[in-house]
């Protein structure tokens, strides 16, 4: 048990509905009456984003995530593939279980699994992913005066949009937590 005092943003919390991630959080000392924590909470499972106001000095549960370094080696009919990189264990994962970013995913790439009591709550894959471009239109010219981009799809599946000087078979750099080209790699 830790107070709400101690609220750090990404600390997991354990409260009576499940596991909850903070997003944000504000102590509020207003004039008159007691102190409050204003807190910004995400469900780490289902990703469901709620703001829960605590009295300054409550007690609540912390829960402790386990993160395990896997490789992801291969699909297997709807499963996934991933190794554990210390014990050699591997483990089969759902789409519903790697979530968002399994439009990032590629064979051999080093992923880190969180698990709470032995049970897999989630995928967190690289902020930053370096895929090959394997289909978009060709750059006009005469059409880079003004900057702009165009839609390309990479070798794992993502739409990203890039720069018009972008080609097939160029390997870019993607930033996996806002879907954004970041620069030739």
């Amino acid at each position: 048990m830790i107070s709400v005092n101690d609220l750090k943003t990404g600390l997991t919390l354990q409260l009576d509905n499940g596991l909850w991630s903070v997003v944000e959080f504000l102590h509020v000392k207003p004039g008159k009456g007691a102190a409050f924590v204003r807190s910004k909470l995400k469900n780490v499972e289902t990703g469901q984003v709620i703001e829960k106001t605590f009295r300054a000095g409550e007690k609540v549960g912390k829960a402790t995530l386990d993160r395990r370094e896997m490789q992801y080696l291969y699909k297997e009919g709807a499963d996934y593939v991933m190794m554990d990189n210390e014990s050699y264990d591997q483990l089969h994962l759902t789409e519903a279980q790697i979530g968002d970013g399994l439009k990032y995913l590629k064979e051999n790439m080093n992923v880190q699994v969180l698990m709470h009591e032995s049970r897999i709550i989630g995928v967190d894959i690289p902020a930053h992913v370096e895929l090959e471009v394997v289909d978009t239109p060709p750059a006009e010219k005469g059409n880079t005066a003004q900057g702009g981009s165009k839609p390309a799809k990479l070798e794992t599946g993502a739409v990203v949009n890039v720069p018009f000087f972008i080609s097939n078979g160029d390997v870019i750099r993607v930033d996996t937590r806002t879907n954004e080209y970041l620069d030739r790699a």
